[in-house]
């Protein structure tokens, strides 16, 4: 043989055993190392992971009345991923089940996109690797074609779920309070622990707001899972591994339906009353209140909506009528997050203070029609001359004037316009002490903070409006001056003002501030709030929606306490002054003509009359109250922002609730022997609900 053909041939043999070596390492490594890693990967090839939604607690009101509970629907959802795996990415699939729903296949492709800041609704918020609803309350014949047919409809189920239902019931429709679900998102999917969404899912959903955001893990439950056996066209053939969700638990509320119901039915009555005498009437509130502790027994908003509008998708125009001032931004809450100026309800603060800074309870005051501050004068409603009076007047007829007296003189006394280095500020230090200016601490997910101006928030204002008031200043107002130059002037000399010396805190603040006006501001649970710390002795109770978290079976997973109230730094007679003062307000004050006729032996009332001035709009209409009026069990506030008076829009109100709770001659009561349950209520599907 050649040497060199022998060479040739040697090389080769090398050759050849080193690819067999390494190919045999190879195996080795795959078969022996990495044997399991490869096991689990086929395994996983065969089998799908199904997460199985638990179905979601209901919400109770005080006597076991389902506000929001859960229907069965038939429900038909896509999964994005199987369709993305198809030659023409679904589109013929999408066709189909476009014709067998009767509903366009545009429209479905718009439910299927994903959500992003330039896509309008509908989309889909969710999970990308969710399957997703295009279609809830099927008609069960059409549900059966995609069921038999499966092989025409690849990633398209058909199934029963559980759908969120909103009864009413007694009409109680508290849709800010309720909150709404929406789809979990992908990065809430990869935060959970345990199984993960892999598709072929059902469709898990969240609390947004409301009671279902802030007691979302006990109401969702826990997933259940279910490892299904699949051919190679992704079929199932079998089970592997199955295990069954449990039920989220129940949410008892101190909500009462009858109460919440006609709390609602009077909001919406006056302001379409107020409406029809000429005035905007844009939005209101109602608060009622267990002043001994803090459980809220209705909360009413208006405008508000139906929370169904969120079940099966929502379209860009329900979307932004949600949130658009248009229609009154009806996902805003007002009792939590509305916040106005209270007007004269604030005076109980103002009275506390006055007191506290040396003021007699038993001291005769003048009130004139009108009276200067600094270089101002200061007027009553319409500039009523009352003369001589006491607090315990003050308070029934709504003397502003003296209020303005207590204010200058206690600015004067901090120094005037160079102000002492730790000026006292009675009246600002006692609206926070009622809790005005922070948040209540309700168990909701939003709340507004109010706001109680002082001078160090003026400052802060100015240096952040500074530069605009400069130049408002400098330049006028051009736009405005050419269809109301009075007006023009008017903002030009304000500008003027707060470009140099906008931040100086002027008696005209504090006299503002004493009577619940300029730049204060409370929410309507705030007020409701202060007047039963009055009412109860001077307890600022924490307001509290929740009352207990209960298993479908009816038994107590845990009580929901309210926390500990603070105490108001106020002395009790004063306070027993203030209850006495406000008693007369509808009997012979400012209410009288609300309550003229008012059954006085069922339940007599306390309460105060606000009515505050806005700049550019209509004044705000307030009435806050509480009783009965010897034994204190409830506060009832109520608010319509461009309502008019509180005595024409608000106190009428107000009246209906309490003619509600308490009965008429020709009305039987809510309340049972004047109060409402004490115990857990019978639970809906535990055989002992009536």
């Amino acid at each position: 043989m050649n040497p060199r053909t022998h060479f040739r041939l040697v090389v080769l043999y090398v050759l050849v055993g080193a690819l067999l070596l390494v190919l045999i390492g190879r195996l080795w490594t795959l078969q022996v190392l990495e044997g399991q890693h490869y096991r689990d990967i086929a395994a996983q090839n065969r089998t799908r992971d199904i997460v199985v939604p638990a179905v979601r607690g209901m919400i109770l009101d005080d006597r076991g009345r389902p506000l929001v509970r859960n229907t069965s629907a038939l429900v038909v959802s896509v999964d994005r991923t199987t369709l993305s795996r198809q030659d023409d990415g679904g589109e013929a699939v999408l066709k189909r089940l476009a014709s067998v729903l009767g509903i366009g296949q545009d429209e479905i492709t718009k439910r299927i996109r994903l959500c992003a800041p330039d896509i309008k609704r509908p989309c889909w918020p969710g999970s990308p690797y969710q399957p997703i609803p295009v279609e809830d309350h099927v008609d069960p014949r059409r549900a059966l074609q995609i069921m038999e047919r499966q092989e025409d409809f690849p990633g398209v189920t058909a199934q029963v779920q559980a759908v969120r239902d909103y009864p009413e019931p007694e009409g109680a429709k508290p849709a800010q309070v309720l909150g709404y679900l929406q789809p979990v998102t992908q990065e809430e999917l990869d935060k959970r622990t345990g199984l993960k969404v892999t598709g072929y899912s059902g469709v898990d959903l969240v609390g947004r707001a409301g009671l279902e955001a802030q007691y979302d893990a006990a109401l969702r439950g826990e997933p259940g899972f279910r490892k299904v056996l699949v051919d190679s066209q992704g079929r199932v053939t079998g089970t592997a591994e199955e295990k069954a969700p449990v039920p989220g638990n129940h949410l008892v509320t101190s909500i009462d339906a009858g109460v919440q119901g006609a709390a609602e039915k009077a909001l919406k009555g006056a302001i379409d009353a107020a409406r029809k005498a000429g005035r905007p009437a844009d939005s209101g509130a109602a608060v009622v209140m267990d002043v001994r502790n803090g459980r809220m027994v209705a909360m009413a908003s208006h405008p508000t909506y139906d929370p169904a509008i969120w079940t099966g998708g929502i379209s860009q125009e329900q979307y932004e009528a949600l949130l658009g001032k248009k229609k009154g931004e009806p996902l805003i809450s007002r009792v939590t997050q509305g916040q106005f100026a209270p007007g004269s309800t604030f005076k109980i603060s103002s009275v506390s203070a006055a007191v506290r800074d040396g003021a007699s309870l038993k001291g005769i005051y003048p009130c004139p029609g009108s009276y200067n501050v600094g270089n101002r004068a200061f007027s009553n409603f319409e500039g009523q001359a009352l003369g001589p009076m006491t607090l315990h007047t003050a308070l029934v007829k709504s003397c502003d004037t003296i209020f303005y007296r207590f204010a200058y003189q206690e600015w004067q006394r901090d120094g005037g316009m160079k102000p002492k280095k730790n000026p006292s500020d009675p009246m600002v230090k006692m609206a926070r002490e009622y809790g005005f200016g922070s948040r209540t601490g309700i168990d909701l997910p939003s709340e507004s903070d109010g706001r109680i101006p002082d001078r160090g928030w003026k400052r802060n204002f100015w240096e952040a409006t500074k530069e605009a008031n400069c130049k408002g200043a400098k330049e006028g107002y051009p736009q405005v001056a050419k269809t109301d130059p009075a007006r023009a002037a008017y903002l030009k000399a304000i500008a003027t003002e707060n470009c140099t010396e906008g931040y100086v805190w002027r008696p005209g603040d504090a006299a503002n501030f004493s009577v619940g006006q300029g730049d204060v501001l409370v929410t309507p649970l705030q007020l409701a709030r202060a007047y039963a710390a009055v009412a109860n002795g001077g307890r600022l109770v924490v307001p509290r929606l929740g009352v207990a978290v209960v298993r479908p079976d009816g038994t107590v997973v845990r009580g929901i306490q309210e926390p500990p109230a603070e105490k108001l730094p106020v002395d009790s007679k004063v306070l027993k002054y203030i209850r006495n003062a406000l008693a007369d307000v509808p009997k012979e004050g400012t209410a009288a003509g609300a309550f003229s006729g008012f059954d006085t032996k069922t339940v007599e009332v306390g309460g105060k009359t606000g009515t505050a001035e806005v700049y550019g709009k209509e004044d705000t209409s307030w009435f806050a109250s509480f009783g009965p009026v010897k034994e204190p069990r409830f506060a009832v506030v109520a608010m319509v922002s461009q309502g008019g008076t509180g005595a024409s829009t608000a106190a009428p109100i107000v009246r209906q609730i309490w003619e509600a709770m308490y009965g008429t001659k020709d009305r039987k009561p809510i309340l049972r022997n004047g109060g409402l349950p004490s115990e857990l209520p019978p639970l809906p599907g535990t055989g002992t609900a009536p």
